[in-house]
């Protein structure tokens, strides 16, 4: 066989070849990965999923994978959106994160099937979710779509999310991992540079030397510091350190403690000037001991007094709503504010906000406090605050008469202290209160009532106070992150022994700090960067001794002090402090609604409290001594910020009083830069006077968030200026949309907040 050759072409091409485009090379798919804090690792996750940004339109809705960790629920968009500056940013939490102790309920539902379920621990979900609905406790709604998700998957995720967010106990909440891991990794930063307690500068109330200082700091020299109940030998509730008369001693306040409830027996909170104190109380079960016990007290508190003037006793349980009326009132002031559409119920939304008697009680525990600021200052007698364990109803009463009547605590760090004495080292339970474990029926918002009761005070009286509603509105948020020790524990006792077994199994050295190794909120370092901080300075603050201007001639308000008898007199009309329309902010006979008379003559019938607030609203009100706040029910408003701040129909570009608060920041900016430049031409001679820097001290350590404009600047405020700033709606309150669905029939059928139990029974 002849092999034949392979003949050559003998064609020739004189044609340019053809240019053919390379096509680009797809970028590869980005890898959605979450932050994770020390010890924080993910637990379950499902991609191609959707969040939900609106509720009438899906064009801006979020692609991307939603993970469960043993910290949070967290979102990865794909595509990451512009940075938003209109929105804090949380060193600790990214801007689609939710701690999983911010969960208040888990809802699965599968439209196709027309079914929903809430999801517990340790539950089946015996059908595929096509939506997951996270309601949390800072009033966001959440909404998830699985439409592209692998539905088994999905169902994991959600499944994971509830049994996470229901631990079986307290040292499962990720903080005791994460500080931890903390504290081990910085050890070698604070050996380098380390300063006293992790250099807080709010006092903990832990040790004696800090009620001393605030014995001394009030003047009460007829009060000392005990320490009978170290290790809680006397009772498990209160601090190991108390402050009680220095005429009671040590072996009596024994003998009596066993007959107080928790053997909580009265313990010191403030004094005021004149001597009178304010002591608060808990009830004496054996009603035969009951007179011997109460003479013993009321005698020792007397002999407190320079004037040795009486006491008087107020019991809290009889004149204020009780915990679940306040529950009560909560659930449906947040059912109105951020459940039920917002226009439908517009016509009658501001009725509805008042029949929910939220603003009822706030004003009731306003008056009642204005009430016993009049024994203490106008009556120069001490009061006891009476309630049956001392740890609720008294925690907002005493902290609300002390901001009344002493400007230290409207500064940031005095207002701080209060929050740890009277509530933290006073037990109040807020484990059980916030229901951190998911797992009681004691829950209830005391801690939220009193910050709106002191946000009302800042919305009267804006120039006294050091902080911001911001500020206000973080710290509540601050409940739902439990990685600091502060909104954790039922009692001092409670939290010592967790972080004594907490620091053993860390391996962390015995006697070591716990301030250290577990610390408390207040170093706001922790979730906010400096520049965020400034959000929490109030430019209209009023300092110590701070002058105020009055027809052109510069003045320093401060009130004659007076002692208000049963002597008639009458004020003129003419200058009365803001009091509108003849109404009196604390009318007679506990109403608040009566009126006063028009004109201010004497009247012969009334009482020393009612000419002793008549005296005070008739003088200029001095932002560095006692205040008093308006109670007519025009005078207390709804807390915005904090209840509407993620509606998007309650949004208002460019306008709320962040308005008013950027254009002051700006001011007030501004005077610092010129100061600043002053100091700086005051020289040893006028030859070698630095000049000074143009843009005034270093940004880093300027006090306002925003800055002094330039000539340059436009005057408007900036785009991203809303009413919910430093806050953003979107994407945090997505309600259902589509009218007619099993889910949306069922949410906005239910006039209140409805329980785990009551979606339970009508499930599968």
């Amino acid at each position: 066989m002849f092999s034949v050759k392979p003949m050559k072409p003998t064609f020739k091409c004189y044609l340019p070849p053809v240019q053919t485009e390379k096509k680009p090379i797809d970028p590869p798919i980005k890898k959605l990965e979450p932050k994770l804090l020390q010890g924080e690792i993910v637990v379950n996750e499902v991609n191609f999923v959707r969040k939900c940004i609106s509720a009438e339109s899906s064009q801006d809705d979020l692609w991307g994978k939603l993970i469960c960790t043993n910290f949070k629920v967290s979102f990865i968009p794909q595509d990451a959106p512009l940075k938003q500056k209109s929105k804090l940013s949380h060193l600790l939490l990214g801007e689609h994160d939710i701690p999983l102790t911010c969960l208040e309920q888990v809802v699965t539902v599968n439209d196709t099937k027309g079914k929903k379920k809430v999801l517990g621990s340790n539950q089946k979900l015996k059908f595929n979710p096509t939506e997951l609905i996270l309601y949390c406790k800072d009033l966001r709604i959440i909404r998830f779509c699985f439409d592209e998700a692998g539905p088994e998957s999905a169902k994991k995720v959600c499944l994971a999310i509830a049994h996470y967010s229901h631990p079986a106990d307290l040292h499962l909440l990720f903080g005791f991992e994460y500080q931890g891991r903390r504290y081990h990794e910085s050890k070698g930063e604070r050996v380098n540079g380390s300063t006293p307690r992790g250099g807080l500068q709010t006092p903990i109330f832990d040790r004696p030397s800090d009620w001393d200082r605030e014995i001394k700091r009030t003047g009460a020299s007829e009060w000392r510091v005990c320490s009978i109940n170290e290790s809680y030998a006397i009772s498990q509730s209160l601090p190991e350190h108390i402050v009680v008369p220095v005429s009671m001693a040590d072996q009596d306040l024994k003998q009596y403690s066993v007959y107080f409830t928790d053997h909580r027996i009265p313990v010191w909170c403030w004094n005021h000037p004149n001597g009178s104190a304010l002591v608060r109380m808990a009830s004496i079960y054996d009603p035969s001991q009951q007179k011997k016990i109460d003479q013993r007290v009321f005698t020792a508190i007397t002999k407190s007094h320079p004037q040795r003037s009486e006491v008087f006793r107020s019991d809290l349980d009889k004149c204020l709503p009780n915990i679940q009326d306040i529950q009560s009132a909560f659930v449906k002031v947040r059912q109105i504010c951020v459940i039920d559409p917002f226009e439908e119920s517009e016509e009658r939304w501001l009725s509805s906000i008042e029949n929910s008697r939220w603003l009822e009680y706030v004003r009731a525990f306003l008056k009642h406090s204005a009430e016993m600021v009049y024994h203490l200052d106008g009556r120069n007698v001490s009061v006891i605050l009476h309630e049956e364990e001392d740890r609720d109803l008294n925690c907002v009463v005493s902290s609300l008469v002390q901001l009344m009547l002493d400007p230290h605590y409207r500064s940031l760090i005095g207002f701080q202290s209060l929050v740890q004495k009277e509530w933290v080292m006073a037990g109040h339970r807020y484990l059980d209160r916030c229901n951190h474990l998911k797992k009681n029926d004691k829950e209830s918002p005391l801690f939220m009532l009193f910050l709106d009761c002191v946000w009302q005070m800042m919305n009267q009286y804006p120039a006294a106070f050091e902080f911001t509603e911001a500020y206000l509105t973080v710290l509540s948020d601050s409940m739902w992150i439990p990685l600091f020790s502060t909104f954790l524990f039922n009692s001092s006792k409670q939290r010592a022994q967790y972080l004594m077994d907490f620091a053993k199994n860390k391996a962390i050295p015995q006697g070591e700090d716990h301030v250290v190794y577990f610390p408390p909120v207040w170093n706001w370092s922790q979730q906010f960067s400096a520049k965020d901080q400034t959000l929490f300075n109030n430019p209209m603050y009023v300092g110590k001794g701070a002058a105020c201007v009055q027809n052109g001639e510069v003045k320093t308000f401060r009130r004659t002090k007076k002692t208000f008898s049963y002597t008639l007199r009458g004020t003129p009309a003419s200058l009365r402090n803001g009091v509108k329309g003849g109404e009196d902010a604390l009318p007679r006979r506990g109403s608040l609604l009566s009126e006063l008379r028009p004109d201010f003559s004497p009247v012969k019938d009334e009482s020393p409290s009612e000419r002793f607030f008549r005296d005070w609203f008739s003088r200029p009100a001095d932002q560095q001594g006692i205040l008093i706040p308006l109670l007519m029910p025009s005078h207390v408003a709804l807390w915005k910020l904090f209840f509407l701040r993620w509606v998007p129909e309650a949004c208002i570009p460019k306008g709320g009083p962040i308005t008013a608060y950027h254009k002051l920041s700006q001011l007030v900016d501004e005077i610092e830069i010129l100061q600043s430049h002053l100091r700086q031409y005051k020289g040893p001679s006028p030859g070698n006077t630095p000049l000074p820097s143009p843009s005034g001290p270093p940004s880093d350590q300027r006090r306002m968030y925003f800055k002094a404009i330039s000539p340059n600047d436009p005057p408007t405020p900036p785009d991203f200026l809303t009413s919910s700033f430093p806050f953003t709606p979107v994407g945090n309150l997505c309600r259902r949309g589509i009218s007619g669905t099993p889910i949306s029939k069922f949410l906005n059928g239910a006039r209140i907040w409805l329980s785990t139990e009551t979606l339970a029974n009508d499930t599968l």
